[in-house]
């Protein structure tokens, strides 16, 4: 159903989880989002962890079977009295893209924002749901041989 292949971008998740560095992501560099993917009966589910960023800053494209998701997450505004005293939530510009099978329907996919996750919901095709196959018997007929 889903076709990984984006080893940079996993790459650069593994390095910013081993070693906790959290990079401001631009719209030419985006930093990756964590996902989960499964099957849900007749359909495939991703969520997307995106905390803090309003729905308007999402963006969903889909072509060519490869599903991209961007964000994001702006600082907020506390005025110009405000200074820093930590910060550890990164900011920027967050990315994703999946590459999906042929096996689902990317003419209806859904998308739900709430509490900071992101949920895709794709449709299994039709041509890829598991079906019944009747078996068509021969039928035979007797020949009957009449001697006289």
């Amino acid at each position: 159903m889903l076709m990984r292949s984006e080893p940079f971008t996993e790459v650069n998740r593994i390095a910013q989880q081993l070693f906790g560095v959290p990079t401001t992501g631009t719209w030419s560099r985006p930093t990756a989002m964590p996902a989960d993917a499964y099957r849900n009966g007749d359909e495939f589910v991703i969520a997307f962890d995106l905390p803090g960023v309003d729905a308007d800053a999402i963006d969903i494209d889909v072509e060519r079977n490869v599903l991209t998701v961007r964000a994001e997450r702006r600082p907020i505004d506390l005025g110009e009295q405000a200074t820093v005293q930590l910060s550890e939530r990164p900011l920027g510009v967050f990315s994703r893209q999946l590459f999906l099978g042929d096996a689902l329907d990317t003419d209806h996919i859904d998308a739900a924002y709430d509490n900071g996750v992101l949920v895709v919901r794709i449709p299994i095709a039709e041509k890829a749901k598991p079906r019944k196959i009747s078996v068509a018997g021969r039928e035979h007929t007797e020949q009957k041989v009449i001697t006289g």
